[in-house]
């Protein structure tokens, strides 16, 4: 599912009235931290209010970021689970409450077309006093407008994405011999291996016997084509095949 969710989302803030105050996106992609894979949410706003230049960039995986993946989950299962409330933290470092709550299924039209819209409810308490909320809707896994209660600006999608684009998912290099974990573990099967091969070993003498008798045979015949001769040599140890006459005439014992 979060392989689902890697994708970009590019909208637009509008006025009241309609007009194109801004551009809003939202991308997510995987990316490596420490050695462990992860998730990483980039959010930008850019735009002006009043001719004034204004805009915001969050990037990580805490408070904003973590709650549009969150959103885009819940988008893709179609639910938002019961009582769905999270301690987070602000850019500021303050401690908030985050409450996502599902708003059902709407209509909305676009490009002259209409199709239904997952809606979620999200609320940040900063304060008793003090909460904000945001509703947001989804088709079905895209934000297609988000809008903050109170606030004259809403952000909408101007096209439909398309579903046909694959999602690339970028390879992460794997050094084992870094890590302490992996490497015991190397270790540990490479010893049960080694005690596993010792132990058919000592079961089956004859196969230090064939294969030295192998080696002797090669070394004194000295074979251009040396699968060729082996065949020859082996082959009288099936029962499947027949002798051929290049066999008969080859005497292991010498």
């Amino acid at each position: 599912e979060l392989q689902r969710c890697v994708f970009t989302d590019n909208l637009v803030s509008l006025s009241e009235s309609g007009r194109d105050l801004g551009k809003f996106s939202v991308s997510v992609e995987f990316a490596c931290r420490a050695q462990q894979p992860c998730m990483l949410v980039h959010a930008q706003s850019q735009g002006a209010i009043e001719d004034s230049l204004c805009g915001t960039t969050v990037t990580g995986l805490i408070t904003e970021g973590s709650h549009l993946l969150l959103m885009r989950l819940f988008a893709l299962k179609g639910k938002v689970p019961e009582n769905m409330t999270f301690i987070s933290i602000d850019q500021n470092l303050h401690i908030i409450s985050a409450t996502f709550e599902q708003l059902g299924v709407e209509k909305e039209e676009f490009d002259g077309e209409c199709m239904e819209v997952f809606g979620i409810k999200r609320t940040l308490l900063f304060s008793e006093d003090d909460p904000q909320t945001w509703h947001c809707y989804f088709l079905p896994d895209h934000m297609v407008s988000r809008v903050q209660l109170g606030s004259p600006v809403a952000v909408k999608i101007l096209q439909l994405p398309s579903y046909q684009e694959k999602v690339e998912i970028p390879k992460m290099s794997l050094s084992w011999e870094e890590d302490m974990q992996m490497r015991s573990k190397f270790l540990d099967r490479k010893e049960e291996q080694k005690a596993d091969h010792a132990s058919y070993l000592r079961r089956h003498p004859e196969i230090r016997a064939l294969i030295s008798d192998f080696l002797q045979f090669l070394l004194l015949r000295k074979p251009d084509d040396v699968f060729q001769f082996a065949r020859e040599y082996f082959l009288p140890f099936t029962c499947h095949h027949p002798q051929s006459e290049s066999t008969q005439a080859v005497d292991p014992s010498i």
